[in-house]
């Protein structure tokens, strides 16, 4: 009985072996995919989930996938960002096709202070924090917003000697002045929709996703 035990549990671990060797050799070919289409990333990783291994063997697709890039150049700016991919139906023929997409790009809280138009910015929560008033006084807090292919900051609200002030009890010029100065053009990749954008402790995230996108052309759009 204690023969027969042993010899169940070898043959376990051998075929729980072989499914985590199948499950590295295809996420090894979804990073070496998003490497030779995405050439501008670098740090790239992919995971696909046990349960899918025996499919992904026997189909001409492999069924879902997220793939972790840690840095990319933003094709307009050179900002490096960092990528959380999630693909479902990515197919195995050239070139890759992606039956739906989800990308979240993450630019660095460093970067968004460093790169901002306004004294003394900092991430606070979910908000931008900037000096606001007569020699820097008082603070504003931003938030990030997307229309028209355009990324910028609104006023969210001013606070001087402690008292806070809603944007909407301050002049509409206000507001124009804060989105003007901090207004970039952003683009999606073709297929691709913005979603939401957010700010966290990480820094600003813009999240978008799609169907049937080449993989290509999230490269060369992004």
């Amino acid at each position: 009985m204690k023969i027969k035990t042993i010899a169940i549990s070898t043959s376990v671990f051998v075929m729980l072996g072989g499914v985590i060797g199948v499950q590295q050799y295809i996420s090894s070919q979804i990073t070496s995919k998003v490497a030779r289409e995405m050439p501008n990333a670098s740090g790239i990783s992919a995971s696909v989930p046990w349960a899918d291994v025996p499919s992904n063997l026997t189909s001409d697709s492999i069924k879902s996938a997220d793939i972790n890039i840690k840095s990319f150049a933003l094709k307009e700016s050179g900002t490096k960002t960092s990528l959380d991919i999630s693909a479902t139906s990515i197919s195995k023929a050239k070139p890759t096709l992606v039956g739906s997409l989800e990308v979240t790009a993450t630019i660095p809280a460093s970067t968004i202070t460093k790169q901002s138009e306004f004294n003394n910015a900092q991430i606070v929560g979910n908000t931008l924090q900037v000096s606001a008033g007569a020699g820097g006084m008082g603070t504003a807090l931003l938030i990030p917003k997307y229309s028209n292919s355009q990324l910028y900051f609104e006023l969210q609200s001013v606070s001087i000697f402690g008292n806070q002030i809603p944007a909407s009890s301050l002049p509409a010029d206000l507001q124009n002045q804060i989105k003007s100065r901090s207004q970039r053009s952003l683009t999606p990749p073709k297929g691709l929709k913005v979603k939401s954008v957010s700010l966290s402790s990480k820094g600003l995230s813009v999240r978008m996703s799609g169907n049937n996108i080449q993989l290509g052309n999230l490269g060369s759009g992004l």
